[in-house]
C-alpha cells in the first residue's frame, strides 16, 4: 500500500501546469485544492486531562442530565447524559469565544449564546454577537449585535420568550458605541439599545426579578485593555434598575461606595427577589454588599472580593439567603451572609478580612461559572479554568468532568521518538507531553499525557537529538530542562549579574534550539539570550526592544494614578521579545519581533541587529510580532506576522522578504478581515506551501501566500497559536487555543 502523506498530497496541490492560462490554472487548482484537500483528515487527540477556561454554565432545571458548557475559546458544548459524553455544538460558527448561556424557562430547546467572554484576560478572544438555536444548539442563526465583542448576560423573559435582554459590555481594546444593555421583543429580528452610558463604559452582568419580569438590575462597568496593560473602572459603573422593562432606569447608590467603581457581580435571590448581593470593586470601599429592599439601600456584608477583573461572580442558594458563594482564584462560601467565609468540610470560620480559601481542595482554581440545582441545592457545577467540577454535597467534595477537550495551548513541540511525542504549554494548565499514536484500540487517552511543568505553559522545545530532554516553560520566561525519565526538572533561566535591572520577559517567551547544533539555545526576554551548553550558561545581547516607560502611557485618557484600578493587571512586563527564530539554512542568522512592534535581524547569532521595521509596508505601529519564520529553503527569505487586536485592529497582517528583510511583499489576500494571525509556517519540503493559524481558524496557502484556504472538514472555529510539522513524518500538528491539539493525516476510503 502506498502511504498518502500530508507533504505528497500538498506538493501535488502546489504543483503547477506550464501549458495553462492563468484563469485556467486558478480554475484547476482550486479544484485540486478541494479534491486534494478531501483526502486529508484531522485526528483530534485531545488531550481533555488539564480541561481549559470555563465561563458559563446553563442547565435544563426540568432535566438536570441537560447541560450546556460555554467555553472561553472553545465554543458550545452540549451532554444529555450527565457528562458522560459530550457533543461540541459551535464548530462552524463565526468565533469561539463564549460570554454566555441561556435557556428559556418555557422552552429548553431554545438556547441564546452571547459570544465574546466578558473576562479580561490578555489572551482573552471576541465575539461577533448573540446566537440562537431553537433546536437545542443542533443549529444555530445569527441574530445580531456584531460589534458587540464581549457580552456579559443574556436573559430570556420566562413568559414571553421573544423578548430577551443582553448585558453588552462592548470592545476590550477600544472605545465603541456598541455597549450597553439591549433588549429584543421580536425573538431577535431587532434590536433597541435600552442604555448606554459612554463608549467606554459597557455593562458585565444582570438579573432579572423572577416575580416581576419588568424589573432587572445591571451592572455596568468601564473598563479598557491596551498593549502594554489594564485598566478597569470608571465614574459610569455601577448598578442601575429599571422597573419597566428597561424604558427608564435609575442608578442605586445608597450604601455603595462612591466615586470611581470597578467591575461588580449581581445575584438576587429566586425565594424573595427583594434580597440581592453584589460583589463591587472599589479602590478604598469595594467587597460584598446586600440589599434586603430590593437595591434601595445597601449594606456592606464584608470586604471579601476577589480580583475582580478577572472574577466578580456571586450566587445565592435557592433555599437560603445566608448561605453565597463567590467565586475567585478559590471558591468562597459562607453561611452567615457573607460576614464570615468557612470550611464547610472542617465547620471551621475564617475572618472575612482574610478571605480564607475554602471549598475547592483537589479542584483547579480560577472559578467563573456556578450552577446551584433549585431542587436538590447540594448539587452544583462548577466551571473555572481548569475546566467542569461536580459536586453533590454542596461543595465539600468535587468530581472532575475530563472528557471535554478544550484545552488552550500556547505552543508545541515534537520529537523524533516512534511515534513521536508531542509537547505544549496551556494556559493556567501547566505543560504536558504525550504521544502521537498509540497501540490502545480506544486511542490516545488521557492517562497518556504527562505533566512536566507547573504554572501557566508556554513553550515546550524537545530536543531532536535526546528525546528525554525537553526544554520547558511557564509564563514570564521562567524557562527549565526536563529530564523525562526520572522526572528531573532544573531551573535555567537567564539572571541578570547582581545589581543590574532585571530581565523583562513576555507572558509567552520565545525558545528556539538551533537547528544546527542542538545544544545551542537561543531565548527572549528585551534581550536574547544564547546558550551553548544546553542552558547552564547565558550570555546576552543587547536590548532589542523599544525601551519605552508603560508607566507614561494613558489609558482612557487617565495616566496611572491611586484612582486607576487593576493597573497593568496580566502584564508583568512591557517591551519584550514575542517571537523568535534561527534561520534553517544559515547558522547564526537570527530573526526577532518584539511585543512593541520591532522586528530584527542578526548575522551573528544575536552580538548585533539590524532594525527593518519602516520597510515592511502597513501601520506605522505595526503592534505585536506574533511570529517570524526563516524560509526552510532561502536564507535570505522570512515571513512576519503582525498582531494588532491590542490596538483595536483585527485585520491579518503576514509579510515576506526575499532580500533579508529590505524590501517586503503582503501576503494577506484572502485571509478573513477580521482575525488576527497568531502564527505562519513554511512547508519544509515546498516552500509555496504556507499555513496561517488566525484567531479564527487555520488556513493553507498553496501559492505562497497569494490565495489561502480555509481548513473546514474536520477542524472546528478556533484559534490557532502554533504550528509544527514533524520533520521526518510530515504531520501537520496544531495547538489550538481552545479544543487542544490537532493533527492533519491521510484519509483512506
Amino acid at each position: 500500500m502506498i502511504r498518502l502523506t500530508l507533504a505528497f498530497v500538498l506538493l501535488a496541490i502546489a504543483a503547477p501546469s506550464a501549458h495553462l492560462s492563468a484563469v485556467a490554472q486558478s480554475a484547476k487548482v482550486e479544484r485540486l485544492n478541494e479534491a486534494a484537500l478531501r483526502q486529508l483528515e484531522w485526528r483530534a487527540i485531545g488531550p481533555a486531562v488539564m480541561g481549559g477556561r470555563i465561563d458559563d454554565v446553563a442547565v435544563d432545571e426540568r432535566n438536570p442530565s441537560t447541560i450546556y458548557v460555554g467555553a472561553a475559546s472553545g465554543g458550545v458544548w452540549k451532554t444529555i447524559n450527565a457528562g458522560t459524553t459530550w457533543t461540541p455544538l459551535f464548530d462552524r460558527e463565526g468565533v469561539a469565544s463564549i460570554g454566555d448561556v441561556a435557556l428559556s424557562a418555557s422552552n429548553p430547546d431554545l438556547v441564546w449564546v452571547g459570544t465574546g467572554e466578558p473576562n479580561n484576560r490578555q489572551s482573552s478572544s471576541f465575539g461577533d454577537g448573540v446566537y440562537k438555536s431553537i433546536d437545542g444548539g443542533r443549529a444555530w442563526s445569527h441574530m445580531g449585535l456584531r460589534e458587540t465583542q464581549h457580552i456579559g448576560r443574556v436573559i430570556i423573559d420566562p413568559v414571553d420568550s421573544e423578548t430577551v435582554y443582553v448585558a453588552a459590555l462592548g470592545k476590550l481594546w477600544g472605545p465603541s458605541p456598541e455597549r450597553g444593555v439591549y433588549k429584543t421583543t421580536d425573538g431577535g429580528r431587532s434590536w433597541t439599545n435600552v442604555k448606554f452610558i459612554d463608549q467606554d463604559t459597557g455593562f458585565v452582568d444582570m438579573v432579572m426579578d423572577p416575580n416581576n419580569r419588568n424589573i432587572l438590575y445591571a451592572s455596568a462597568y468601564q473598563r479598557r485593555r491596551a498593549p502594554w496593560g489594564f485598566s478597569g473602572g470608571g465614574p459610569g459603573g455601577g448598578i442601575y434598575k429599571t422597573g419597566d422593562g428597561g424604558r427608564t432606569w435609575t442608578k442605586l447608590t445608597r450604601g455603595l461606595p462612591e466615586g470611581i467603581i470597578g467591575r461588580i457581580g449581581l445575584a438576587i435571590w429566586r425565594k424573595d427577589p427583594r434580597i440581592l448581593y453584589a460583589t463591587v470593586e472599589h479602590r478604598d470601599g469595594g467587597g460584598t454588599f446586600r440589599s434586603d429592599d430590593g437595591g434601595d439601600t445597601w449594606r456592606k456584608m464584608s470586604t471579601v472580593n476577589p480580583r475582580p477583573m478577572y472574577y466578580s461572580k456571586i450566587h445565592i442558594d435557592p433555599t437560603t439567603d445566608r448561605r453565597i458563594y463567590i467565586l475567585g482564584a478559590s471558591l468562597f462560601v459562607s453561611e452567615d451572609g457573607g460576614r464570615t467565609f468557612a470550611d464547610p468540610a472542617t465547620g471551621r470560620a475564617g475572618a472575612n478580612e482574610v478571605m480564607s480559601p475554602t471549598y475547592d481542595v483537589g479542584v483547579h482554581g480560577d472559578h467563573h461559572a456556578l450552577w446551584i440545582n433549585p431542587a436538590n441545592p447540594k448539587h452544583l457545577i462548577l466551571g473555572n479554568d481548569g475546566g467542569l467540577y461536580f459536586s453533590f454535597d454542596a461543595s465539600i467534595t468535587w468530581d472532575k468532568v475530563n472528557n471535554i477537550p478544550i484545552g488552550q495551548f500556547y505552543g508545541i513541540s515534537v520529537d523524533m521518538a516512534t511515534p513521536y511525542n508531542i509537547y505544549g504549554g496551556l494556559q493556567d494548565n501547566h505543560s504536558f507531553g504525550g504521544p502521537s499514536a498509540t497501540r490502545h484500540y480506544l486511542g490516545i487517552l488521557n492517562g497518556d499525557w504527562v505533566q512536566i511543568n507547573t504554572g501557566d505553559g508556554m513553550y515546550a522545545q524537545a530536543d531532536p537529538n535526546d528525546p528525554d530532554t525537553i526544554y520547558t516553560e511557564s509564563q514570564d520566561g521562567n524557562l527549565s530542562r526536563f529530564h523525562r525519565p526520572t522526572g528531573d526538572r532544573k531551573p535555567i533561566r537567564p539572571a541578570p549579574p547582581a545589581g543590574e535591572r532585571p530581565y523583562r520577559f513576555n507572558w509567552t517567551s520565545p525558545l528556539v534550539i538551533s537547528p544546527h547544533n542542538s545544544k545551542t539555545l537561543y531565548f527572549g526576554g528585551n534581550q536574547v539570550f544564547r546558550s551553548t551548553d544546553r542552558g547552564d550558561t547565558w550570555t546576552a545581547g543587547p536590548d532589542i526592544t523599544r525601551g519605552e516607560d508603560r508607566n507614561t502611557f494613558s489609558i482612557m485618557g487617565q495616566k496611572p494614578g491611586p484612582e486607576m484600578l487593576s493597573r497593568n493587571d496580566g502584564v508583568s512586563a512591557w517591551g519584550a521579545i514575542t517571537t523568535l527564530a534561527e534561520s534553517p539554512v544559515q547558522a547564526a542568522l537570527l530573526w526577532a519581533g518584539t511585543d512593541d512592534g520591532l522586528v530584527k535581524v542578526s548575522r551573528d547569532g544575536g552580538q548585533t541587529w539590524r532594525d527593518v521595521t519602516d520597510r515592511i509596508p502597513g501601520p506605522a505601529r505595526k503592534g505585536r510580532i506574533s511570529r517570524v519564520e526563516p524560509s526552510h529553503t532561502d536564507a535570505r527569505a522570512v515571513f512576519v506576522s503582525l498582531d494588532r487586536h491590542q490596538d483595536d485592529d483585527f485585520a491579518p497582517y503576514v509579510f515576506m522578504s526575499r532580500d533579508f528583510g529590505e524590501t517586503w511583499t503582503a501576503l494577506a489576500g484572502g485571509l478573513p478581515s477580521v482575525g488576527w494571525i497568531n502564527v505562519v509556517k513554511e512547508h519544509p519540503k515546498n516552500p509555496a506551501v504556507l499555513f496561517a493559524g488566525t484567531e479564527t481558524g487555520l488556513f493553507v496557502s498553496f501559492n505562497t501566500g497569494t490565495d489561502w484556504t480555509r481548513f473546514t472538514h474536520g477542524f472546528p472555529t478556533v484559534p490557532v497559536d502554533d504550528l509544527v510539522i514533524h520533520p521526518r513524518d510530515n504531520d501537520l500538528v496544531v495547538a489550538t487555543h481552545g479544543r487542544a491539539i490537532y493533527v492533519l493525516i491521510p484519509h483512506f476510503r
